[in-house]
């Protein structure tokens, strides 16, 4: 009778850990579902109703006639709006275009910076980090309005330019692409750098004295070493700054003002401005299948890869 003890406790054990696996596994996947699932759902119900003035503005998804029989009322002409509306279009060909350059310039400017935090000494690596995690202990907005002042035409930029004697009369920054730029790259440049230095720093970087043995250049090591293994951070970080700088609204609104239009701005003006709760869902149901159905195929492809 004694074996079958242990035998007993070791069936218990893994009867454990298989409820903790599931519960953690539970976690994550019910917060997905609740936060994301289900208001994905609620916006999809509402993009296919009729708008209506009255509280709530739309349409209900069904109706019981008064013979108890349920009609289901299904109105897809606000995605027919927003295709025959130029307007839309633009707008989300400029939001794309907008978050693409703003992610190659994060890029641009991560990398370098990545790296040396990598080569860096310990001690200087920790506080290289904190400088770089340092704007996320400020409010968002405050640090947007801090460039408010900044790119003003009588703005700390324009003054020393003047006081310089590069420049005779203020440069117009403000209320322009070239200010939703600077917004973005400044607001995202820790999401390029972080995933970026997590992934240089599991490299071995004994692979690169073995091609400099071999004959291979600093920059042909770039190219044919460093660039390749940093292809998964370099995915990651575009990826953490290109979702959420295609919707963005606070810095076009502060920093681009009227004068340059994102599908952030777009839906707010349809909630707020037009209580039109159909269109403005049919825009971010749009616009979440832009963006989502890219990294699925991205996923997809990358797995059938990794298994080939």
């Amino acid at each position: 009778m004694e074996p079958a003890l242990p035998h007993r406790m070791t069936r218990l054990a893994r009867k454990l850990q298989f409820s903790l696996n599931g519960v953690i596994i539970a976690i994550p996947f019910y917060w997905l579902l609740i936060f994301f699932l289900v208001p994905f759902v609620i916006i999809f119900k509402i993009s296919v109703a009729e708008s209506l003035i009255a509280s709530p503005p739309f349409s209900p998804l069904f109706d019981i006639a008064h013979n108890g029989a349920l009609s289901v009322h299904l109105v897809f002409d606000n995605y027919a709006y927003l295709w025959e509306d130029s307007l839309y279009i633009k707008t989300y060909v400029n939001s794309i275009r907008i978050s693409t350059i703003s992610t190659v310039l994060c890029l641009l400017l991560g990398y370098p910076i990545a790296y040396a935090i990598v080569r860096s000494a310990p001690t200087t690596r920790f506080v290289l980090l904190m400088l770089i995690i340092l704007p996320f202990w400020t409010s968002f907005l405050l640090r947007i309005y801090a460039w408010m002042g900044l790119l003003a035409d009588q703005g700390t930029i324009n003054n020393i330019l003047i006081y310089l004697g590069l420049i005779n009369r203020p440069i117009r920054l403000m209320y322009s692409e070239f200010a939703v730029h600077i917004g973005i790259v400044y607001s995202y440049l820790p999401f390029m750098i972080l995933p970026l230095y997590a992934n240089m720093e599991k490299l071995d970087h004994t692979i690169h004295e073995a091609a400099a043995d071999l004959g291979a250049r600093p920059f042909t090591t770039f190219l044919t070493v460093t660039l390749p293994l940093t292809i998964p951070g370099i995915t990651a970080g575009s990826l953490l700054v290109f979702i959420p700088a295609t919707g963005e609204f606070v810095i076009p609104d502060l920093l681009g003002g009227g004068n340059v239009l994102m599908i952030g701005r777009v839906l707010y003006n349809e909630f707020n401005a037009n209580h039109d709760w159909p269109v403005a869902s049919a825009v971010a149901i749009v616009l979440l299948l832009v963006l989502v159905i890219p990294m699925m195929l991205y996923q997809h492809i990358q797995s059938k890869e990794t298994n080939g």
